[in-house]
C-alpha cells in the first residue's frame, strides 16, 4: 500500500513537472519586433527554473508564486530566416519557423473587422496573398470580461500569409500590412483584434480612463469592477480585458485603429477618449512609443447640401484631428473612399487606399522616410485679407490640386477644375458656399454674400462628397473649420 502511495505521488509530481506554457501569441510561425526588448512569457510551476534561448541569447528566470515568468530578450535584427526558440523548465518547448521584423496590431470595429473577403476585388487579391514573410495572428471570437485576463478565453494560432489563409483576415490590416512589407522588405507580422458595432471605450484599459481627467468618473467606475460583476460588450474595459490584455506585452512597433462610427455623434468626448486609448495601449504594451494610426471616418449617408455643415460625423472627424495632437501618431483622411452609388453602405470596399494611408504615415514617421508626405492637406491656419480668407496647410507635398478619386484607380488632377464644399461666414455666422482658387500653397476663399468674413469651413459635415482638395501625391485634405461656434 505504502509503494502505491508513493507511485502515485510521483505520478502526480511528474504531471504537475509539465505545466510549462506559453501565450498563444507567443507560437510558430510568429514574427518578433526587431529593435526593441522582446518579453517573453508563460507559466509554470512555483518556483520552477526556466531557461529561454533564441539567436544566440540564453535568458533564465524563476516561475513566481502566481505561476507566472518572463524574460525579456535583448534588441533582435531584422532576420528573414526561419529561427526556433527553445524554453525549457521541467519540459522543453519549441516554437518553430519564427522571423523578425516588424509588429502591429489591427484593431477597432466593423471596418477594421472586415475581411479581405468582403472587399474590393477580393478574388484577384487573395490570389496573390502569397507572402511567406507576412505571418497573421487573429484573436477569434468576441469576448469580453469585468477583469484583465492574461490568458484569454479562446486561442489563436500565428499562420503564414497565402491564399489558403488571408480570406478572413482584416482588409485593411493586410493592405497596411503588404504595404510596409514592400517598403521595407523585411517580415512583418499583423495581429487582429476587432469586433463590429463596438464604441471606443470597450477596448480602453483602466489606465488610460485614470490618465485623463476628464474621464475620472468612468474610471472610477471601472475600478469597481469585480470577477462577478456583469459586462457586455459596450462596458468600458470589457473587451480590451479579454481580447487585447492576453497579448501584453507582446513586444509591437504599433497600433492601427478603425473604429468611430459607434462613437459618432461626439466631438470632443472623443478626443478625450482617444488620449485615454493610447495611452492605456502604451502603458500595456510597456512602449511609451508605441506608434498609433487611426483611420477619419469615411462619407455616409447621402451627399451633405448646406455650407455650414455641421451634421453627422463632422465633429466626430474633427475630434479625429485634434488627436493628432498625441506624439507618434497619424491619421490616414478616406473622404472619398466612400461607394458613391451606395452613399448607405458604411462599409467602404476599398480597404487597399485606406490601408495604403495608414501606411503612408508609418513609413514617413515611424521608419523615417521623410521625402515621403504623410497624408493629404491638414488645416494649419488662415488670414483674413478685406473679403477673402487665405488658408494655410502643412503636408502638401509637390503642391495643392483639384483631385478626383474612382474606385482603386489612383487620383487624377483635375485641370482647371472648380474647388468645392468651401464656405464662409461673417459676423452674422450664417454660411454661404465660396469661390475657392488654389494660389500657390494656399486656398482663397471669397463669397459675394459675405463683405466682411469671419471664418471657413470645409467639408464639415456628414458626406462632403464633392470635396475635392488634395495635394499632388493624391491624398485628399482633411475636412475643418477655422470656427468653435
Amino acid at each position: 500500500m505504502r509503494k502505491l502511495s508513493t507511485l502515485i505521488l510521483l505520478i502526480a509530481s511528474s504531471l504537475s513537472a509539465l505545466a510549462v506554457t506559453l501565450p498563444p501569441v507567443i507560437g510558430n510561425h510568429m514574427v518578433l519586433q526587431r529593435d526593441l526588448p522582446v518579453p517573453i512569457w508563460g507559466w509554470g510551476d512555483k518556483g520552477e527554473k526556466i531557461s529561454v534561448s533564441f539567436a544566440g541569447q540564453s535568458k533564465s528566470a524563476t516561475v513566481g508564486k502566481n505561476g507566472k515568468w518572463m524574460v525579456k530578450l535583448d534588441k533582435l535584427k531584422a532576420n528573414s530566416s526561419p529561427s526556433t526558440l527553445t524554453v525549457k523548465g521541467n519540459n522543453e518547448i519549441k516554437v518553430k519557423n519564427i522571423l523578425v521584423g516588424e509588429v502591429w496590431i489591427c484593431s477597432g470595429q466593423s471596418n477594421m473587422e472586415w475581411k479581405v473577403a468582403q472587399c474590393s476585388n477580393s478574388k484577384e487579391e487573395i490570389a496573390a496573398a502569397n507572402h511567406p514573410k507576412i505571418r497573421l495572428f487573429d484573436v477569434p471570437g468576441h469576448t469580453v470580461h469585468p477583469l484583465p485576463q492574461t490568458k484569454g478565453p479562446n486561442k489563436g494560432e500565428w499562420k503564414t500569409c497565402s491564399p489558403a489563409t488571408i480570406g478572413n483576415f482584416s482588409a485593411a490590416g493586410y493592405y497596411f500590412g503588404r504595404r510596409l512589407y514592400q517598403e521595407l522588405n523585411v517580415p512583418i507580422g499583423l495581429v487582429g483584434s476587432n469586433w463590429g458595432g463596438t464604441r471606443i471605450e470597450p477596448w480602453t484599459t483602466l489606465a488610460g480612463f485614470n490618465a485623463v481627467p476628464e474621464l475620472a468618473e468612468t474610471a472610477e467606475k471601472v475600478k469597481a469592477y469585480t470577477k462577478d460583476t456583469k459586462v457586455k460588450s459596450s462596458t468600458p474595459s470589457a473587451i480590451y480585458n479579454s481580447m487585447v490584455h492576453p497579448l501584453t506585452p507582446f513586444a509591437l512597433r504599433g497600433a492601427i485603429w478603425y473604429q468611430g462610427e459607434s462613437n459618432g455623434g461626439e466631438g470632443i468626448t472623443y478626443y478625450q477618449k482617444k488620449h485615454a486609448l493610447v495611452k492605456g495601449w502604451r502603458n500595456a504594451f510597456q512602449n511609451p512609443k508605441l506608434a498609433f494610426y487611426w483611420v477619419q471616418l469615411c462619407n455616409f449617408k447621402q451627399p451633405g447640401t448646406t455650407p455650414g455643415g455641421g451634421d453627422g460625423w463632422a465633429k466626430l472627424r474633427e475630434a479625429q484631428t485634434q488627436a493628432l495632437d498625441i506624439p507618434h501618431t497619424g491619421m490616414a483622411i478616406i473622404i472619398d473612399l466612400a461607394d458613391a452609388h451606395n452613399p448607405n453602405d458604411i462599409h467602404p470596399k476599398n480597404k487597399q487606399d485606406v490601408g495604403g494611408r495608414l501606411a503612408q504615415w508609418a513609413l514617413h514617421q515611424t521608419y523615417n522616410k521623410k521625402d515621403m508626405v504623410p497624408s493629404g492637406p491638414l488645416y494649419s491656419g488662415h488670414k483674413i485679407k478685406g473679403n477673402q480668407v487665405h488658408l494655410s496647410f502643412k503636408n502638401i507635398g509637390k503642391g495643392l490640386m483639384v483631385g478626383k478619386k474612382e474606385k482603386l484607380d489612383p487620383t487624377q488632377e483635375i485641370k482647371n477644375g472648380t474647388l468645392k464644399h468651401f464656405s464662409i461666414a461673417g459676423a452674422d455666422k450664417k454660411w454661404h458656399w465660396a469661390e475657392a482658387k488654389i494660389v500657390g500653397g494656399q486656398v482663397v476663399l471669397s463669397s459675394k454674400e459675405v463683405k466682411t468674413p469671419k471664418a471657413a469651413r470645409y467639408a464639415y459635415t456628414m458626406n462632403p462628397a464633392d470635396a475635392n482638395l488634395y495635394n499632388k501625391e493624391g491624398l485628399p485634405a482633411d475636412p475643418f473649420r477655422t470656427d468653435d461656434w
